[in-house]
């Protein structure tokens, strides 16, 4: 963030009519030197708009390091960084270092004027993505650390979380007799992970203490009923949550983990529209979260979902921890919860070795050492190339005879002729072994191979159970329009009209992506039907409940 006054994209020059839209709405204040704007740990701050003196962008000292100053913002700027949009508490303080005056735009009228002015919009936008990035590599990080024995789940959790939701962190990986863990930061291995917020440790960290103390968690008001929440983060569940935002719904997405789902796993997507040399499934969701805010989603995660009800004229979306959302309509695209194997020791190298995604973070706790794969499906595929690629040796194991059976022919093809990949068909994983961490797998038509990760692609079962009464398959997913069993179709009757298309038997209730019966398992057919079902929430909205 050093120079940010100076790089554009981070802080741009604002036109004449741009400033003046911008200070028309904010709350004119003289300041003095010392006087802070807002400080870290604030839960509700304003973007602060620069007429005259200097703001200094501070980093707090921690318990470790002193206050760093990051940036001097002068006349004619303004203040703030991506948390303005997705509700997160200020990490970083602005403190007056020259006397002057400045406007406060609070978030909800920053939000109004986005949305009135598409040119301004994105330059705003882009700014406080350029600030994020800027800060995720230099001493802000330190602002929200990790600590973890490397390849731990715990550990792996936070990281996935914070990356998954962009946050400005720094991961720092121990062994259990690091000197680290007692004489530097007072706290035993079985302390372990570690969350520091602002200097302040949380001993035994998971994602959802995190959330909580960063201002993440879903704080709604007692009497609030939004117009449409999704449910599940995926390809789905962000096109719905995007096109409802968009044309003017008050949308909310929850997810149980963070925004992605199975498709921010896959190391690579080849056959995406409008990508014709691939793109990974981070950098795609990525972008779809940044578009969620632009549109003015409200992003909540971790934020499990247990049960969905109906309360007088609304329904009600019922959280892990007891609150409740009331909402006029539910998009599900819940997704599906990863398959394990049934072997011994499966629970005791999930916490090391054993993964169910092949990204960059995976990657880094394997790189260059002999891996196995699982799967028969494109996602085992792709993982098994990007492994390949990162400098490990692959054993590919799978379960069927023919490996064109469920996978493209383009991953065939390439699995075939990568000389890092060795290619199991009509095989089975029979065994684990190791001392603490995975160093070994068996398959039954192989023998025992080395292995320092084991990679699992065997499908997933759809996340419904919470759903209750709705109308599902044998297998779990959920029938939706035409597909509802003719049983379930009397309620409709006083409705006066038949089930829209993705409505599930449950009006106002839709299904899309994985979760939804029939639903084609390919990210780009999620999005479609996420974007999709919304327009059947639109009809749904102009008739009786």
């Amino acid at each position: 963030m050093d120079g940010l006054e100076k790089d554009p994209a981070i802080a741009p020059r604002l036109t004449d009519a741009q400033w003046e839209h911008l200070i028309a709405h904010g709350s004119e204040e003289d300041v003095a030197v010392g006087d802070y704007v807002f400080r870290s740990g604030d839960r509700d701050y304003d973007l602060i708009l620069v007429e005259s003196g200097a703001v200094d962008v501070v980093r707090d000292a921690l318990k470790w390091s002193d206050e760093i100053v990051l940036t001097t913002m002068g006349p004619r700027s303004f203040v703030g960084e991506l948390g303005l949009l997705n509700g997160q508490g200020a990490f970083l303080s602005a403190r007056v270092g020259e006397a002057g005056r400045i406007r406060r735009l609070p978030r909800a009228e920053l939000r109004r004027i986005m949305n009135e002015d598409d040119e301004l919009c994105d330059l705003i936008l882009h700014s406080l993505w350029a600030r994020r990035e800027s800060l995720r590599t230099g001493p802000a990080a330190m602002t929200l650390k990790f600590v973890g024995e490397s390849g731990s789940n715990g550990f792996l959790a936070l990281r996935r979380f914070a990356e998954r939701l962009d946050l400005v962190h720094a991961a720092h990986a121990v062994t259990p007799d690091d000197p680290l863990v007692s004489s530097v930061h007072d706290f035993s291995a079985a302390d372990l992970p570690v969350a520091f917020i602002q200097g302040e440790p949380i001993r035994r960290a998971t994602p959802g203490m995190v959330a909580e103390q960063l201002g993440l968690a879903y704080e709604g008001d007692a009497d609030e009923v939004v117009d449409l929440v999704v449910v599940g983060g995926g390809p789905a569940g962000l096109a719905a949550a995007i096109y409802g935002a968009s044309e003017g719904l008050e949308t909310v997405l929850l997810d149980a983990i963070a925004p992605g789902g199975q498709a921010a796993a896959t190391s690579r997507i080849e056959n995406f529209l409008g990508f014709p040399f691939g793109v990974s499934g981070g950098a795609l969701i990525g972008q779809a979260s940044l578009q969620a805010l632009k549109f003015g989603v409200r992003v909540y995660a971790p934020c499990e979902a247990v049960a969905l009800d109906r309360r007088d004229d609304a329904l009600q979306v019922t959280l892990a921890d007891g609150r409740g959302i009331r909402t006029r309509t539910v998009v599900v695209t819940s997704g599906a919860a990863y398959r394990r194997l049934a072997l011994e020791r499966w629970d005791e190298f999930e916490r090391a070795g054993i993964y169910y995604a092949a990204t960059p973070l995976e990657l880094r706790q394997v790189a260059e050492s002999p891996v196995v794969v699982v799967g028969g499906a494109n996602s085992a595929g792709q993982a098994a190339l990007y492994l390949a690629a990162g400098g490990c040796d692959v054993q590919l194991v799978v379960r069927g005879g023919d490996v064109g059976a469920r996978m493209s022919s383009y991953l065939v093809d390439r699995l075939v002729d990568d000389p890092r990949i060795h290619l199991h068909t009509a095989s089975n994983i029979v065994g684990l072994g190791g001392a603490g961490a995975l160093e070994s797998v068996r398959i039954d038509t192989a023998g025992e191979v080395d292995a320092r990760g084991l990679f699992c692609f065997i499908g997933a079962e759809p996340a419904t159970r919470w759903l209750g009464a709705i109308d599902r398959d044998d297998d779990g997913f959920i029938r939706t329009g035409t597909d509802i069993a003719t049983q379930s179709l009397e309620r409709w009757q006083t409705l006066g009209r038949e089930p829209l298309p993705f409505e599930t038997s449950t009006p106002r209730v839709f299904a899309a992506g994985d979760v939804r019966r029939g639903s084609m398992k390919r990210v780009a057919a999620a999005v479609g039907e996420g974007s999709s079902a919304v327009a059947s929430v639109h009809r749904a909205l102009a008739t009786a409940f």
